[in-house]
């Protein structure tokens, strides 16, 4: 049975965001995306406690979508480790079979 997942990166800004969304979604990574920002981000980063204003990413896939759509974040980000977040959500039936439709 097909795993539903929610994937979650912070993009630093808007256009990054927005191209890393499109890409997902036209190579069938991701059946769609939300950006909703701006928001405060506190993170440790080289021994320092650090402070940004930065775009939240969220991407509706299924789980053997995963990994390529890791990669795919990974070439498009502009950061060293843009620190790539998911987890298996539950889905209703029609939202699931639109997900594999989307992803197939």
């Amino acid at each position: 049975m097909t795993q539903a997942i929610d994937m979650h990166v912070a993009c630093p800004d808007r256009d990054t965001a927005l191209a890393i969304a499109r890409a997902a979604v036209e190579r069938k990574l991701a059946a769609c995306a939300n950006i909703w920002g701006p928001l405060t981000s506190v993170f440790c980063w080289e021994g320092a406690v650090e402070e940004d204003t930065e775009q939240m990413l969220s991407l509706k896939s299924v789980e053997t979508r995963a990994t390529a759509l890791c990669d795919l974040i990974g070439e498009l980000h502009p950061y060293d480790l843009p620190a790539i977040t998911w987890q298996r959500v539950e889905a209703e039936p029609g939202t699931l079979s639109w997900l594999e439709q989307e992803t197939g």
